[in-house]
């Protein structure tokens, strides 16, 4: 691989190239002088033939063919610096410096501040190195162009204390030989072998090679070994820990999340990945003081052992780690009120220890319920539900006490659970109606008397369709696939999909499951999602609010979410995603997928739809994005009723053989059911061995 196409080139291409308004073909028309440097391509596109298009995708794809045109004359297509880099890993440092000073000593801000002071070779080979899996890198197989004095660089380095550095004259080794090792090539280690006064040399896989030397090393039976490794590495350099630590603190304060580092610059700068506009407007702090932040990274550290611990079976570790979660989570509790004038968002408890404490103590639930210990789970129930007075969990957490205390024997305590947990406001959709039916079935006379209001709203009848499928399999646990009405083998949506295109309607649709409406969510509340609203944008690699999927969302935006709506309503909606589509697309955007949902799509579902049902789904999603967003029916189907454009749209949920609606499908069946949208269940059954 060369390289990529110019972002500029590439964003207004893509478009022609996904509507099928051209064919394009390119080759490399020359080699460039250096290696770094641009490299000359030259493009031929052709018009594809297309009779079946309307006007108005026809005036489209030309104007994005006119936009197309114009950045190719204008031809300023910059490569990214080959030390943009620096300059990236400068500007993260000065705005956690500039906005987080206060969680670090006087000794780190004096460290981490010393790095502008460094040369450009400095700078530069640090970040290179940091950014290089190692830990140990040859000084004499690093070379870069923009470097002009490697080894000075390092020493500067090493004086700072960002790298530490060894030679063949260090001695004794006070760092992992095993490290040291992974250096070497194959070859070199086998060299280093036959030097040896034993012979060694049948081994020739690498992991033998390193088994041997680090065995002989610990042993201590050669004493010339170390000379002979420190002899082929030569001098060798790592980041330090103290820089490593520090930077690793940085990167998670600048991106507030474990998943983005600084490689998120390159993908910007090379033009892979695009994230939207917006402002960001801090007034308070997410960590308050130091404490904060070493205690919600210590829980952090707690998460990463708890979860390698589950992978590795290690029950005895799960154990420790969940008791450590209960214990930090009863004494180290700060419970924040959120309704005085000066106090943080809600939204950043996320931020807090008591957020990821909480996280484990449900796993740790899951292994006691499986391991059959209801009383330890109901324990840890109790302390979570005590102490963590809000978010969507506690839904799960109220549900598997009122089962938990069910099968302790303890039916009225279970009952009283689950009538708790139904006036709960926290618990919504799915878990809200699994407690309602736990309290219809716990609570027959003698226990109470009294029937509740939502009985009826629960015995609702859902409209079923049933079909029958030739199955390929028929084993249990295993996913169903069936032969499908083309021959073909398919998955019981694709066959559910394939009834409703014949015999069902002639409808078109697709297999989305939530997808589909979530890309619709965030193409018409685009500039509703980013919009100026104090905290909740930290830094420019967001796809979305920080009080995203939270009750924040809707109530610090109300105003401009039902204006959204009411245009939505007047019969705007179409207009309002053509237009979003055009100037976003390609920008990254939480639930929004580009590549699977294509603009036709999205455009029928919305004209099926209809303005009213869309907005009212649209508040729904609003009002709370987290509980809302999964459960959804796998299929949305659309079908056109006129040449004059009217169309109808249907969801329907699949469900195989011996198959069962989860409570949060059920949620989603009523809560379209009451915005008046055709909902229906498709249970496909087995063909009788007779037919």
């Amino acid at each position: 691989m060369l390289g990529y196409l110019p972002r500029e080139l590439a964003k207004v291409l893509a478009p022609l190239l996904d509507t099928h308004f051209i064919e394009c073909e390119g080759f490399v028309a020359g080699l460039p002088e250096q290696q770094l440097d641009n490299v000359p391509i030259q493009l031929t596109c052709k018009k594809c033939e297309n009779d079946n298009q309307n006007y108005e995708d026809l005036r489209y794809q030309q104007s994005l063919w006119e936009n197309f045109l114009g950045v190719v004359r204008n031809g300023n297509f910059q490569q990214p610096s080959s030390a943009r880099y620096q300059a990236n890993f400068n500007m993260m440092l000065l705005d956690v410096m500039t906005n987080h000073t206060h969680l670090f000593s006087d000794t780190e801000t004096s460290f981490l501040g010393s790095f502008k002071s460094l040369s450009n070779d400095g700078q530069r080979l640090f970040v290179k190195i940091y950014t290089r899996k190692g830990p140990w890198f040859r000084l004499s197989s690093i070379s870069y162009r923009e470097i002009s004095d490697v080894e000075h660089a390092a020493m500067e380095l090493k004086l700072a204390g960002y790298v530490d550095m060894f030679s063949c004259t260090d001695v004794p080794f006070e760092h992992d030989m095993k490290e040291i090792l992974n250096v070497l090539s194959v070859p070199e280690m086998k060299e280093i072998l036959k030097e040896l006064p034993k012979d060694n040399t049948n081994c020739t896989r690498r992991h033998e090679l390193l088994s041997t030397l680090l065995s002989m090393y610990n042993n201590g039976t050669c004493t010339v070994l170390p000379k002979r490794i420190f002899k082929w590495t030569g001098t060798c350099i790592r980041v330090s820990n103290m820089a490593d630590e520090l930077l690793w603190l940085v990167q998670r304060l600048f991106f507030l999340n474990g998943d983005q580092d600084l490689s998120s610059f390159l993908l910007v700068d090379l033009g892979l990945v695009k994230f939207p506009d917006y402002t960001c407007s801090v007034v308070h702090r997410i960590f308050q003081e130091r404490n904060d932040l070493l205690e919600y990274e210590e829980a952090i550290r707690v998460a990463q052992f708890m979860d390698e611990s589950l992978d590795n079976d290690n029950m005895e570790l799960v154990s420790r780690c969940t008791d450590l979660s209960e214990n930090r989570l009863c004494t180290s509790l700060k419970e924040e009120d959120s309704s005085l004038a000066d106090s943080p968002p809600s939204f950043y408890s996320c931020f807090s220890s008591t957020w990821i404490y909480s996280k484990i103590l449900t796993l740790g639930v899951s292994v006691y319920e499986r391991e059959r210990r209801y009383a330890d789970a109901i324990r840890t129930l109790k302390i979570l539900l005590s102490k963590v007075a809000s978010g969507r969990r506690r839904g799960y957490w109220t549900l598997r006490l009122s089962i938990d205390l069910e099968h302790m024997g303890r039916p009225n305590e279970s009952l009283s659970i689950a009538e708790g947990g139904v006036t709960d406001p926290w618990i919504r959709a799915g878990p809200k109606i699994a407690l309602q039916k736990r309290v219809l079935r716990l609570g027959k006379p003698p226990r109470r008397w009294k029937v509740p209001s939502y009985a009826d709203s629960l015995k609702r009848n859902i409209k079923e369709v049933n079909i029958e499928g030739r199955p390929l399999n028929c084993e249990i646990g295993a996913k169903n696939v069936f032969y499908g009405y083309d021959g073909d083998r398919c998955g019981v949506e694709q066959l559910a999909l394939q009834y409703y295109a014949d015999e069902g309607g002639g409808w078109q649709g697709t297999h989305s499951e939530g997808g589909i409406w979530m890309t619709i969510f965030g193409l018409l509340m685009w500039d509703v999602i980013f919009s100026e609203v104090s905290d909740v944008f930290h830094s420019k690699f967001q796809t979305a609010p920080l009080d995203f999927e939270t009750d924040d969302f809707y109530k610090s935006r109300k105003d401009l979410i039902e204006a959204q709506l009411k245009r939505i309503q007047d019969g705007m909606a179409e207009e309002m995603l053509i237009s979003s589509w055009e100037l976003h697309q390609g920008t990254s955007c939480r639930g929004v997928n580009w590549d699977r949902h294509p603009m036709a799509d999205v455009r029928a579902v919305v004209a099926g739809v209809g303005g009213h049902r869309l907005a009212l789904l649209l508040r729904h999603l609003a009002l709370d994005y987290r509980s809302w967003s999964s459960g959804m029916p796998d299929l949305l189907l659309w079908r056109f009723l006129d040449e004059r454009g009217g169309a109808e749209a249907k969801l329907v949920e699949v469900k195989g053989p011996k198959d069962q609606l989860s409570e949060q499908q059920r949620a989603w069946i009523f809560v379209l059911m009451d915005f008046g949208f055709d909902v229906e269940v498709c249970k496909v059954s087995l063909v009788s061995k007779q037919r």
